[in-house]
């Protein structure tokens, strides 16, 4: 017996490696010599570090960065085995999570921490990076970011501009003397979910700035400044980074590492399968395990687990998904996706009881060995 497990996180819940290791706990219950391979899974948002980490036999790296309010914050990211790639998620550095609710500021927010990261992993030897996109708390283009790692952006009196979207209107002009020149022997994956613009109704400003703190008279300034740094681009690197789509990701870092870095913007389950090589592993499997915390009607519009069924049915494996909540209203994940789907939830609970990781490791643990006397059973 060949078993793949290939999990989502369960968000708020349990990470997708420790509901992995669940599910192979349930699974040798019922078949102790089962080859169980795990090979947790994200979809380019929070969990894709953790999940390429495993995936890549790599360690983590701890470093002190400028935070989005420009305070020191701790910031985690991953290196792989081979030393040669490094896994970043912004969020890390310029997440809305590290600023309280009533805090939050577009206007001062800066990605200068997500630079300071690359340089970091730089000078460990990684020239290779994969970047999650997705969860900021900034609105600056990248601006930060780039910042760190020696672009100077000045204004009219030739100083720098500062940080933050505020600092987006000031720019005159742009100067790349001091970049580091390791940069380009660097190449950038970055995993983008969104197509948005940089400025305009649909970009960063008008989309994201108000979950960010941004009041209308502030996104408005927001999105003049992107429209402003879009020109001044244009006019000195004949880049057109308004049109790149996914640009607006990330209150502009997509603009930003795709104009500047020369990144490959990708979906996110699509980026995380390639790396992890999903198609590979599962080659020769009886079955493949995979899920999230609710599947549901959203689940088919390209969430993490319907990349693995794909990738599953291709080769006429039978994928079995677990959740938390199977929404039963307009399921249709049976025809087309998943052999057949199961709830873990077993008894009646509090929501707060059903979200405890401990509750949720020994429910997984519980129906995914449940799943797999049956199977023995019906191969007696």
């Amino acid at each position: 017996m060949k078993v793949l497990i290939s999990i989502d996180s369960f968000k708020g819940s349990i990470t997708s490696s420790k509901g992995s290791e669940a599910i192979a706990i349930g699974i040798r219950e019922a078949y102790p010599g089962a080859e169980i391979i795990t090979l947790p899974l994200a979809d380019g948002g929070e969990g894709t570090v953790d999940a390429l980490v495993h995936a890549l036999s790599g360690r983590w790296i701890e470093k002190a960065v400028t935070g989005p309010l420009h305070e020191k914050v701790t910031a985690s990211y991953g290196i792989s085995g081979d030393g040669k790639t490094a896994m970043i998620e912004v969020a890390a550095a310029c997440g809305l999570p590290l600023i309280p609710q009533h805090l939050l500021n577009p206007m001062e927010a800066t990605s200068y921490g997500v630079g300071e990261l690359i340089a970091d992993a730089m000078e460990k030897g990684c020239r290779h990076f994969i970047i999650g996109l997705g969860g900021s708390a900034t609105n600056d283009a990248g601006v930060g970011m780039l910042q760190a790692l020696g672009y100077r952006f000045l204004d009219m009196q030739n100083k720098d501009v500062g940080l933050g979207g505020t600092a987006l209107a000031g720019i005159y002009k742009m100067n790349s003397d001091d970049v580091n020149p390791i940069l380009r022997d660097c190449t950038f994956q970055v995993a983008c979910d969104v197509n948005n613009p940089l400025y305009g109704v649909e970009g960063a400003a008008y989309i994201f700035g108000p979950q960010k703190g941004a009041t209308e008279t502030m996104v408005q300034e927001l999105d003049h400044g992107l429209k402003h740094f879009a020109e001044i681009v244009s006019n000195e690197l004949g880049i057109n980074v308004q049109n790149i789509a996914g640009a607006g990701a990330a209150g502009g870092l997509g603009a930003a590492f795709s104009g500047f870095l020369q990144a490959d913007l990708q979906s996110g389950i699509e980026l995380v399968l390639e790396v992890i090589d999903l198609e590979e592993h599962m080659q020769g499997a009886d079955f493949i395990i995979t899920g999230e915390g609710m599947l549901d009607s959203q689940t088919s519009m390209g969430k993490a687990p319907i990349g693995v069924a794909a990738l599953a049915n291709k080769h006429g494996i039978p994928v079995i998904a677990l959740a938390g909540s199977v929404k039963r209203d307009n399921f249709n994940l049976n025809e087309t996706v998943f052999t057949s789907c199961f709830s873990i939830i077993n008894t009646p609970m509090s929501l707060d009881d059903a979200m405890d990781s401990d509750v949720t490791f020994a429910n997984l643990t519980f129906t995914a060995s449940q799943l797999f006397r049956l199977i023995k059973a019906s191969k007696a």
